[in-house]
């Protein structure tokens, strides 16, 4: 393909999603990130709750992040008290990510939410936020998509797949996520 196809082939997929100024911001927080904080040893949470503040993450004291997470777009990370995203997780926050207090992220996890309209022409961004209630565990290497909803004390179990809410205290597991057994709730 020619750079001019490349040129005349971007222009059917419509204009960019997000501004210029966006895309500055993330361009200087992957740098930001990459400088300062993908490099550090695993105790330093306090040093990168520091850094995801400046760059506009909501984080409570005691969240841990971990060095070799991605956050796409800190503005729309929220974590709440003693809440976890482990090392190696994507957290593709092109709308809202939320992890209540006590939510565990584990390894290698990808927290996406953003999608395309495949039946339109110009295959637009669609976005919607994830929510991940007190309690709930998504356990290493899941998914979990756009819109999703992990209820209180829910599991996403290891590689596990979710494109629906999970509902409270509840194990699932699978691609797509399936219902496994009740979990006893945490006093």
């Amino acid at each position: 393909m020619s750079i001019l196809d490349a040129k005349q082939s971007s222009s059917v997929f419509g204009k960019p999603s997000f501004s210029l100024s966006h895309r500055i911001h993330r361009a200087v927080w992957n740098v930001t990130w990459l400088l300062l904080a993908s490099w550090t040893p695993p105790p330093l949470h306090a040093w990168r709750r520091f850094l995801l503040r400046l760059f506009g993450a909501k984080i409570a004291p005691g969240a841990r992040i971990y060095g070799s997470t991605k956050v796409w777009y800190p503005p729309n990370l929220t974590m709440g008290r003693h809440s976890v995203i482990g090392w190696g997780t994507l957290v593709y926050t092109q709308d809202k990510v939320e992890l209540e207090e006590f939510a565990n992220v584990a390894q290698r996890c990808h927290l996406c939410t953003g999608s395309h309209d495949i039946d339109d022409p110009d295959f637009q961004l669609i976005t919607r936020p994830i929510l991940i209630r007190r309690h709930a565990w998504v356990a290493s290497d899941a998914f979990v998509g756009p819109g999703v909803t992990m209820e209180e004390g829910s599991v996403l179990g290891g590689r596990g797949v979710a494109f629906k809410s999970l509902a409270a205290w509840t194990v699932y597991g699978g691609n797509p996520a399936r219902e496994i057994r009740k979990r006893r709730p945490v006093a």
